[in-house]
């Protein structure tokens, strides 16, 4: 398996090479020069640790079998809970992929559990005994999945950038609790676009990779720019039909849809990726938030920045700068590095670019586009707790009122899976404003408690005694003093 920067030309590299570099030297991100065809039918009746490990192989044909068995290994050992990594729940009319049983409670733990496993493998093959120092920006959950996968894993250090004031204050503090002696937490004043476009400069720094490697580092990332995190997703997507299948929901070889809750781009990518190596998945539901960039480029083919942003109850999703998008206009655009290199070059002059219209027409034939405000995606809320008993949080209620409309306008009555991507308790005081039509309490603590008293729902473990723990947050920077910072720390 070989793999190309989408802003090339650069030589090929092997999956080991990829997982260790994280993001290309040019600035592109990596993807398969070709996919291989999914054995989806094989699988059926199998556990998911088995299906995420067939996964795998397909893809990192160069990692020795006992790594790639060890990755999938820990979607067995306990660490996701009694309800397994990700059961499909029937909620009414659609079913409900949770991803939100891991140690961290967001659908981040599915990938980044196995992502340091995968990495170590790769840097034994490729880092010749080099650290590798992980920069990752998060909107909100991949800070905590990173930093709790990553804890004290040998020959790593790992960097967490978060937009300050920019997340749940339940977000805040898992990321500014609970960390290793290899990690570091770096709040940043700005929303989480100029946070992610900063830890980018850091990436493309030719004289800060220079002074890292003088010291034996070297960069990779957490964020699903890394193909090694995109990888371990498209695992979710597979199972999410066979249960489908088994449940009796589908017949084997019928479409299924699916409604994703989207901000990065990289958790609906995992999903085109699935459908274009042979699963049978229908329309993929795009459901953006008010920051509905996605949901107007689908429409007119203008990917546009120039707008407000908006500060929402759904934070992950609060992004005008989807990074994996650039790996779907690769392929729409008939994988052309030129082409994305002028389109990405026309949005950082002009704050945005235009496709032509045989681009969009390939992305429209897979994807249907749409967003949901802040009213509706309480009315969600409080709508599906009602009729079916099941809670939503926020972002995956956005995504809910997405395949509801879908349905109402299309007529399309397709089984339709929708990825819940976060506990409902990681925005408990969102969800209890929804649920009785209150102003969320001042103390977003008590809020947890609350919210369990009120629906009989089990608060996480992991959220549990999580106010009371000691914080630690390294430092609080402009996005202008990020490389000037890691120079210093580690150069």
């Amino acid at each position: 398996m070989f793999y190309e920067s989408t802003r090339g030309p650069a030589e090929p590299l092997g999956t080991a090479e990829v997982i260790t570099a994280g993001i290309a030297p040019d600035g592109g991100l990596y993807v398969p020069r070709k996919l291989p065809e999914l054995p989806w039918r094989e699988w059926i009746g199998l556990d998911y640790g088995a299906v995420a490990a067939g996964v795998l192989r397909l893809f990192a044909d160069d990692l020795p079998a006992e790594s790639l068995a060890a990755a999938a290994a820990v979607y067995g050992d306990g660490r996701f809970g009694a309800a397994g990594p990700a059961p499909l729940v029937q909620a009414g009319p659609f079913g409900v992929l949770e991803l939100w049983h891991g140690p961290t409670a967001a659908f981040k733990d599915m990938a980044l559990q196995a992502l340091p496993l995968l990495l170590s493998a790769s840097a034994r093959l490729t880092a010749a005994g080099r650290e590798i120092l992980i920069l990752t920006a998060t909107s909100g959950d991949t800070g905590k999945a990173a930093l709790e996968g990553f804890r004290d894993v040998p020959g790593t250090r790992v960097c967490v950038f978060y937009p300050d004031g920019g997340v749940s204050a339940v977000q805040e503090k898992q990321m500014l609790t609970g960390g290793g002696a290899n990690t570091f937490v770096i709040g940043v004043r700005g929303n989480f676009d100029v946070c992610q476009s900063a830890v980018k400069a850091a990436f493309t720094s030719e004289s800060l990779r220079k002074s890292l490697a003088e010291r034996q580092m070297l960069f990779s990332s957490a964020n699903s720019i890394n193909w090694g995190r995109l990888l371990p997703q498209i695992a979710y997507y597979v199972w999410a039909y066979l249960e489908a299948v088994r449940q009796g929901r589908a017949e084997a070889g019928a479409p299924v849809n699916a409604a994703v809750p989207t901000g990065n781009f990289g958790n609906i990518l995992a999903a085109w990726y699935a459908r274009r190596m042979g699963l049978p998945l229908g329309r993929l539901l795009c459901a953006s938030n008010r920051n509905n960039i996605l949901a107007d480029f689908f429409r007119d083919g203008c990917y546009d920045t120039r707008r407000e942003f908006y500060r929402t109850a759904s934070p992950s999703m609060d992004i005008l700068l989807s990074s994996n998008f650039e790996r779907l206009l690769y392929e729409a655009g008939g994988r052309d590095g030129k082409k994305i290199r002028l389109w990405y070059a026309e949005l950082r002059e002009n704050g945005r670019f235009q496709v032509e219209e045989k681009v969009l027409a390939a992305c429209r034939a897979v994807f249907t586009g749409g967003w949901t405000d802040e009213d509706a995606c309480r009315a969600a809320i409080a709508r599906v707790w009602r009729d079916w008993g099941y809670l939503l949080d926020p972002h995956t209620a956005v995504a809910w009122q997405m395949a509801e409309s879908y349905r109402a306008e299309s007529g399309d009555e397709t089984y339709t899976i929708i990825t819940s991507t976060a506990s409902p308790f990681k925005f408990a005081p969102a969800v209890l404003n929804a649920l009785t039509g209150a102003p969320p309490a001042n103390d977003p603590w008590a809020d947890l408690g609350a919210l369990a008293d009120r629906t009989g729902w089990t608060l996480p473990a992991a959220l549990a005694g999580l106010k009371d723990k000691e914080e630690r947050r390294d430092v609080l920077l402009a996005p202008d003093e990020i490389v000037g910072w890691i120079e210093r720390k580690f150069a």
